[in-house]
């Protein structure tokens, strides 16, 4: 697309933090070290995980970018930079999260495909641009609409990039339209991350971001918005994140049995022991994060240094000395909640933590193809 360039290769790729964990490089996906992810509420743009499926797109000029809006639609139209720019701009703070955040300790029970994750793929950021919502009004789709006149009732994301799950084409998703039209969503049009403007690995110069959901469906590096009638078909929907059982393995799996996974279910992980060796008995100080799809409030984290026999209640919080409360003004739903609680460890000790959403929903150790959600520390 003119502005936008797709490279065939990974010669040109942007510069990484070193620290980063690499899990692959080319194409490229990191995670920051356990310990650097919850030291602070808004995660630094260089520690956020980086997730990647081909080679990063490269901008050339940013004046002739456009996104082209079209499909079951009356009024097709070309949306430049400057256009988006002239909308009513909108931060909102949300935990982006890797549907295979985790994928590495449930390999532990039982090998599964995709990149190994460990617990860092996710972090919170506050996003700026314009609202979806906003912008399909653009192409006369009124706020809060389900059914376009003609038919449309997903709305299609395509990025720039090539892919080679899609045989070198670009990387797709797509959300119900009544989600995209609803402005309490608060589904974006970003060009800002942390108050600055998207770098090449999270989408420069305009992505797509949808709270509460997983990442897979915040497209990066924006081509096309098409408005479909039915969910979008690409690989990245229809044969990869979904949820089975146990039953489900590789030889049986019938992708069409599931629908494509959208939030993320409740969680959390202990990040603060990243080095169980250096722990010593005694009084250690447990920190970490829990978080909830669908701008579900995490009402409770309870951290338990006998395996799950008894619990303590940790602290939660987001701002910094201002105690986490669901639902209050000062909370943001769409992002984690970190917590914190002393406790004291002898030289056998299995810690767990468990989050608890508020609907009373309760994270529990299960295995699931694709993704996990242990959260499990051992000190011996």
């Amino acid at each position: 697309m003119p502005g936008l360039i797709a490279p065939s290769d990974y010669s040109q790729e942007p510069p990484r933090h070193p620290s980063l964990k690499i899990n692959s490089k080319e194409p490229f996906n990191a995670e920051p070290r356990r310990s650097a992810l919850t030291q602070s509420y808004i995660t630094p743009v260089d520690f956020f995980y980086k997730r990647n499926h081909g080679p990063v797109p490269i901008v050339d000029d940013l004046e002739r970018y456009c996104v082209d809006i079209c499909g079951l639609i009356e009024n097709p139209k070309k949306l430049y930079m400057r256009d988006i720019w002239m909308l009513a701009k909108y931060s909102v703070t949300a935990t982006l999260q890797c549907a295979g955040n985790r994928r590495t300790a449930m390999s532990k029970t039982r090998k599964v495909r995709g990149v190994g994750w460990d617990v860092a793929a996710l972090g919170n950021a506050v996003w700026t641009g314009a609202k979806l919502a906003d912008v399909l009004e653009l192409v006369g789709i009124p706020k809060l609409t389900s059914t376009t006149q003609m038919g449309g009732k997903h709305v299609e994301f395509v990025s720039i990039d090539k892919c080679k799950e899609e045989k070198g084409g670009p990387y797709k998703a797509s959300i119900p339209l009544g989600q995209a039209t609803n402005p309490e969503a608060d589904v974006l049009l970003a060009y800002e991350m942390n108050g600055e403007p998207l770098n090449r690995d999270h989408g420069y110069p305009l992505r797509v971001v949808v709270p509460g959901v997983i990442g897979a469906r915040s497209v990066k590096w924006l081509d096309s918005i098409n408005i479909l009638a039915e969910e979008c078909q690409g690989f990245f929907m229809q044969r990869d994140y979904k949820m089975f059982p146990p039953s489900v393995d590789w030889d049986n799996i019938n992708w069409s049995t599931r629908r494509p996974q959208m939030d993320f279910p409740v969680q959390s992980a202990i990040c603060s022991l990243e080095d169980v060796q250096a722990t010593k008995p005694g009084k250690v100080k447990v920190r970490g994060y829990a978080v909830s799809g669908g701008g579900r409030g995490i009402e409770r984290v309870d951290v338990s240094v006998d395996g799950g026999k008894t619990w303590v209640e940790a602290s939660r919080f987001q701002k910094p000395g201002i105690p986490y409360v669901v639902d209050d003004i000062h909370s943001d739903k769409w992002a984690w909640v970190l917590f914190e609680v002393i406790v004291d460890i002898i030289n056998s000790t299995e810690i767990v933590a468990k989050a608890v959403y508020c609907l009373s929903f309760q994270l529990r150790k299960k295995w699931k193809l694709l993704i996990t959600i242990q959260v499990h520390i051992f000190l011996t």
